[in-house]
């Protein structure tokens, strides 16, 4: 344990990240935010919205009240990290309270089932008699509400339908987890509330059915069957500003096209090495047939990670802690998950995906096809060292009180950007990897292109699988898998543009500080991963030295 902690101090010693001034108050933040979203379960309540508006405004004027002048460069950043963070929360609970108000009218039947939420929070006692009658009315305002519907004008959306039903349901899981808290411990409930219960709840389930059916002049699905929610322009430009992104969606798929057009003229130089001519899309075919059988594919990939290591400690790029290289492991994705994740995940444990037994012949082609080895030994390192893996184990041991202004724009575009420097050092060992380097690169140009402009409204899922296909050369159910994962996961609306768009910011740091010789190419990478994750236009002050205004908004335009 001794020789770890001496090595680290060695390695990292005029980097070690210290305390800022504003750490407990950020750790508390964290710590109340917890304590209030355990308590507080019904995100689609008045309550809610009012309690949450109060904490994160309540801790914006603590935050303002510091004398900012007087903050170290360290917390200072953490001051415009933390105001940026709250500004955000408040925003983004400003545009759901607004749309919740919408339909807020559906659970007008609701005042005696909050109160008995409430009361239960304290377990006080009911008077189940009177509960059971009260119930029983509710259930009778529930149905006439129902029935109401079919005289009531339709919800302009699939989207607001669907918010609709989704409040009655949160409502009645609420009810439902205060329900089964006195059922069978207190007698008298026992006895009296089982069937006022069983009426409220079918009548709760029926009216949440008709809800979500209930809109006009929207298309759901668009043949396929991948079901997204835009969130338009308005949230996207507010979630750029938040990000520290100085563009507009239009800007960015200008670039992402003019990234893609780069990518095209050397895909048509490799293609012509390999004796395809300009039919680079022949090439990438037979690049694909390279795929390995099924049983020997994990070890292959662990190979292929191995030497991205090696490549990163013998070259001495960035500091590699021997733990790091230690601790990474593998899995296989299930043929399941593999409709979301169709390439590899990574971390501290790299998950891969390959053909299982289930999977049809046609789908098992296409998961080998997919993850041949010249287009996986593109994306290795981003996924492990440097990239995702070592980011995470730094993160987890360098200002971590910083964890929660985690950004994709930092996450992904670091690992892209690893892309992007081993290009650049002759990486790629023939045209084959060339190609394999370049679909990567395409692919995630396109992600700009489809989700920005599927967020606007201006392309459906459909359209989005097609551009992936024509225009990247992805297999079908590889694209209608990352389609499917980047608007029905858990993913936030902008992380897809994330990785060519963070890549880019860190690569004009790169060009600002490395290639003008002001700062040491190790020095410069350290420094990145010892800050934890941030928007990068905040990170850059740091590695700069430039100082931030306490008002600090997204200004950086790193693409000019």
């Amino acid at each position: 344990m001794k020789k770890i902690a001496l090595f680290v101090f060695l390695v990292f010693g005029s980097l070690w990240a210290e305390a800022t001034e504003l750490v407990n108050l950020i750790t508390t933040y964290q710590a109340d935010r917890g304590a209030l979203s355990r308590l507080y379960t019904n995100r689609l309540s008045a309550e809610y919205f009012a309690r949450m508006e109060s904490f994160n405004q309540d801790y914006l004027k603590t935050l303002q009240s510091q004398n900012y002048d007087a903050l170290s460069e360290d917390g200072k950043i953490d001051y415009v990290l933390f105001r940026n963070f709250l500004e955000k929360q408040l925003a983004e609970l400003d545009l759901e309270k607004r749309d919740f108000m919408a339909i807020q009218s559906v659970v007008a039947f609701g005042k005696p089932l909050e109160d008995f939420v409430v009361a239960r929070r304290r377990a006080k006692q009911p008077d189940a008699q009177a509960l059971a009658a009260s119930w029983d009315a509710v259930a009778k305002a529930v149905a006439a509400q129902h029935k109401s519907l079919a005289s009531a004008s339709k919800y302009t959306s699939w989207q607001q339908a669907d918010l609709a039903a989704q409040a009655v349901e949160s409502l009645s899981r609420v009810v439902k987890e205060a329900y089964d808290f006195y059922y069978d411990y207190d007698p008298a409930f026992t006895w009296w509330m089982p069937e006022p219960w069983k009426k409220l709840d079918a009548n709760m389930k029926a009216y949440a059915k008709a809800l979500r059916e209930h809109y006009t002049n929207s298309v759901k699905d668009d043949g396929s069957a991948i079901i997204g929610k835009p969130i338009g322009r308005e949230a996207l430009e507010k979630q750029l500003a938040f990000e520290m992104i100085a563009y507009s969606p239009e800007e960015l798929i200008a670039e992402a096209e003019k990234q893609f057009a780069w990518c095209e003229k050397e895909m048509l130089k490799a293609s012509n090495e390999l004796g395809f001519g300009n039919d680079w899309k022949a090439a990438l075919e037979m690049v694909k047939e390279t795929y390995l059988p099924a049983g020997a594919w994990p070890e292959e990939v662990a190979k292929l990670g191995e030497e991205a290591i090696d490549i990163m400690v013998k070259n001495d790029w960035l500091t590699v802690p021997p733990l790091a290289i230690e601790t990474w492991r593998t899995s296989m994705i299930s043929a399941e998950r593999q409709r979301v994740s169709p390439f590899f995940l990574g971390g501290e444990v790299i998950q891969i995906s390959y053909p299982t037994s289930e999977m049809s012949h046609e789908e098992k082609m296409m998961s080998m096809r997919g993850n041949n080895p010249h287009f996986s030994r593109a994306t290795v390192q981003h996924e492990l060292i440097p990239g995702h893996h070592l980011q995470q184990f730094m993160n987890q041991r360098y200002m971590t009180h910083r964890r929660p202004f985690g950004t994709p724009f930092w996450t992904e575009g670091w690992a892209l950007y690893w892309e992007f420097v081993l290009w650049d050092r002759n990486f790629p060992r023939d045209a084959k990897d060339k190609v394999g380097m370049l679909f990567w690169r395409m692919h995630r140009c396109a992600r700009i292109i489809f989700s920005l402009n599927y967020h606007l409204g201006k392309m459906t899922p459909q359209q989005c699988i097609d551009l992936l296909v024509d225009k990247v050369g992805h297999e079908r159910a590889n694209a209608e898998a990352e389609v499917r994962r980047s608007f029905e996961g858990s993913y936030g609306p902008l992380y897809q543009i994330a990785y060519m768009i963070g890549a880019l910011e860190i690569y004009s740091m790169r060009k600002e500080l490395v290639d003008s010789g002001k700062m040491p190419e190790k020095q410069f990478h350290d420094l990145i991963l010892t800050q934890n994750a941030m928007p990068i236009e905040i990170l850059r002050a740091k590695v700069t030295g430039k100082p931030l205004d306490k008002n600090h908004k997204a200004s950086w335009r790193f693409l000019d």
